[in-house]
């Protein structure tokens, strides 16, 4: 009977089932079986609301779809070319720096190469890189950013950790810092990259009259980073007061200040951003009660002794979590990947001797790269859509710049300190 429940939860899966469903029929499933009172799933619906953190995610998520309704994008570019463009390759690196902070504001992979793709990628062209080379940079920045706050993904993956209680206990704020020298890191290497790839193109000359220009057209958006980083680390403002404060900032800057956005879009903007949490919410309580059932099931437990049996190398093992962690990468989005196999993975991973913030960052640099993981990355097709081009261009042109970004995710696996200095000495 157990066999056929699971292979009609499969079934429903492929399908195209909503995840949700999936998850709460199998948590109901097990929790029946188990003989434990099916009220346990409302129960923790209703501890999910008293999380005060929760408050973050709309609010984050919130401002980043004003955001990118706004004229913030291009203002973003123009600003960090008037800073960058005069280095060799100083385009692609504006094309990086544009993107990763973007996506850390907006906190959805693909938003960038959407956004920012029209404005980009023309200007890449114009100044004489190759085709393919523009490709891979704009689709593979698409997903830099995530390891950056106030990234949605962070505050969700620092969430389900602390609600299981598992391991050293750290904040969202640890998880903030933790990101910030592998995030460096990646934007560092492709950057090299970019330099090598332009340095014999013609170099954007330095204007001071244009930087200036471009730092009067952002004067409102560039305190922003300063509000909520500043504002979190000097301890003046939680994470979630920090969001509520960001929120009512852009909303006056891109409202009132700039008008890029008239009051009544306020409503449309407002139904967008909130279907995306309304998903994440959902699917965030079903997973919590799956987790508890798993917890007092021991599948953990059973899983690590089963992978113990062929693998007692920590390093081992996270050479075979980086291989799973790309896999998953591409055939689940980020979100769903968090609130499914954070329960799973990290009881394991604390086995072997893995710090839970350093998990989190390898976790979500891995997830990070499998956005434009061939076959199925979402990001390549969302790419392949927006530039017109074939999904198969898109494998070749984002080739090296996976090469690069997996060396980096093996730096971060293998130098624990890189992820855990800054939260141990702040």
């Amino acid at each position: 009977m157990e066999i056929l429940l699971t292979l009609l939860l499969i079934a429903l899966a492929l399908i195209g089932t909503p995840l949700f469903i999936i998850i709460v029929a199998s948590a109901l499933l097990g929790f029946y079986m188990s003989d434990v009172d099916l009220s346990v799933i409302a129960i923790e619906f209703y501890r999910l609301a008293e999380i005060p953190i929760l408050l973050a995610i709309p609010l984050f998520t919130f401002t980043g779809y004003l955001l990118s309704e706004s004229g913030a994008p291009q203002r973003l570019v123009r600003l960090t070319q008037a800073v960058l463009g005069w280095m060799p390759g100083g385009l692609a690196i504006v094309c990086l720096c544009a993107c990763a902070l973007f996506t850390a504001f907006t906190g959805a992979s693909g938003v960038a190469i959407v956004a920012l793709g029209a404005l980009l990628f023309p200007a890449l062209m114009q100044a004489g890189y190759r085709e393919n080379f523009n490709l891979g940079l704009i689709t593979s920045s698409g997903s830099l950013g995530v390891l950056f706050a106030p990234s949605l993904p962070l505050i969700l993956y620092g969430v389900i950790s602390q609600q299981m209680g598992l391991g050293e206990p750290f904040s969202i704020d640890d998880l903030f810092l933790a990101g910030l020298l592998p995030g460096i890191l990646m934007i560092v290497i492709l950057s090299g990259w970019s330099i090598w790839q332009g340095k014999s193109l013609p170099k954007i000359p330095y204007s001071t009259n244009a930087l200036i220009d471009a730092i009067s057209e952002s004067k409102w958006e560039i305190p922003l980073p300063f509000i909520v980083l500043g504002g979190i680390y000097s301890g003046y403002f939680a994470v979630s007061e920090a969001a509520a404060v960001t929120v009512v900032y852009v909303i006056i800057v891109e409202v009132i200040i700039n008008r890029d956005i008239k009051l009544s879009q306020l409503p449309g903007i407002m139904h967008e951003s909130m279907i995306l949490i309304g998903a994440i919410l959902v699917i965030l309580g079903v997973s919590m009660a799956s987790t508890n059932y798993m917890i007092d099931a021991e599948i953990p437990t059973q899983i690590f002794e089963t992978i113990q049996e062929y693998v007692s190398d920590p390093l081992t093992f996270l050479l075979l979590l980086n291989i799973f962690l790309l896999l998953l990468g591409t055939m689940l989005d980020i979100f769903s990947a968090i609130v499914i196999m954070v329960p799973i993975i990290m009881p394991i991973a604390l086995e072997y001797g893995v710090h839970p913030i350093h998990l989190g960052i390898i976790f979500l640099a891995n997830m990070q790269i499998g956005y434009f993981t061939p076959p199925v990355g979402m990001n390549l097709f969302i790419a392949s859509h927006r530039f017109n081009k074939p999904v198969l261009q898109l494998y070749k042109a984002t080739w090296p710049f996976f090469i690069l970004l997996l060396i980096a995710v093996l730096i971060i696996t293998y130098w624990p300190a890189l992820s855990l200095t800054l939260p141990t000495v702040f």
